[in-house]
């Protein structure tokens, strides 16, 4: 398994030394739209780039970065790039899978980096903006491929009884949403368990940082759980919620671990 976050809790992204020689890889420049179903893949194009380079993808106020372990910024990484009153996210897929969307808002000041070492063989990740809780823009999505060392593997298959076993505590919100979680290497399950039209949606900080809250969007109905992984840090506050695409219908207040 990859060590934790290649952030420190200050968003210093971490120093690691870059790999040597001309290779290349792959990327994938998805379309903007992302598709109604999981199961469907965005139409694509390919260029080349270094190996040791991150892919990034821009905004006015935001940078969002996916890098190998030798880049300067190895993981996923998002930076706020403008003193103004929203804040930069980047939201991402893993390993081809669109039935869990994962977000990293960096809540930090102008300057600062946010991200995770704990991405997938494969990543589909676009740039946003947000003023508050509403995402007033976004970019194009941008697919990564076999950028990490040891990447996580793709989990579709847990059921939220079987999260529920796993984990070490959950919480759940109107019995449409249940956030499960363990610390000894972290994992996070954001389960569906409403046989609605609503998506479940846990919401959290690690380590005791407030300036970084990590979401799991879980798209693929009900019976179904995403999970995030974390490494050695801990989560410090967490929730469920209830989502009508970006509208909150159901919540409760943040618990402390």
């Amino acid at each position: 398994m990859m060590a934790a976050t290649a952030l420190s809790v200050d968003g210093a992204a971490a120093t690691v030394a870059p790999l040597q020689g001309p290779a290349a890889r792959t990327v994938t420049l998805a379309s903007p739209d992302r598709p109604a179903s999981p199961s469907q893949t965005p139409p694509t194009t390919k260029v080349s780039v270094a190996a040791d380079d991150p892919v990034c993808a821009r905004l006015k106020g935001v940078e969002a970065c996916v890098g190998p372990d030798g880049s300067d910024r190895p993981g996923i990484t998002v930076e706020d790039t403008a003193d103004d009153h929203m804040h930069p996210a980047v939201e991402y897929y893993l390993n081809g899978y669109l039935g869990t969307k994962y977000v990293i808002h960096n809540l930090g000041r102008s300057g600062e980096v946010r991200g995770s070492r704990e991405i997938g063989k494969v990543v589909t990740f676009r740039a946003a903006l947000y003023r508050g809780d509403r995402r007033v823009r976004y970019g194009r999505w941008k697919t990564v491929r076999n950028v990490a060392k040891y990447p996580i593997k793709r989990d579709t298959r847990t059921t939220p009884v079987a999260a529920r076993a796993k984990s070490k505590t959950c919480t759940t919100t109107k019995g449409a949403a249940t956030v499960c979680f363990a610390e000894r290497k972290t994992f996070v399950y954001a389960c569906d368990t409403g046989a609605d039209k609503y998506q479940a949606r846990a919401e959290y900080f690690v380590a005791g940082d407030p300036t970084t809250r990590y979401e799991i969007h879980q798209l693929a109905g009900v019976g179904t759980c995403g999970k995030a992984e974390h490494g050695e840090l801990s989560i410090s506050m967490y929730r469920a919620s209830v989502f009508d695409h970006n509208r909150r219908k159901a919540t409760r207040l943040y618990k402390y671990n």
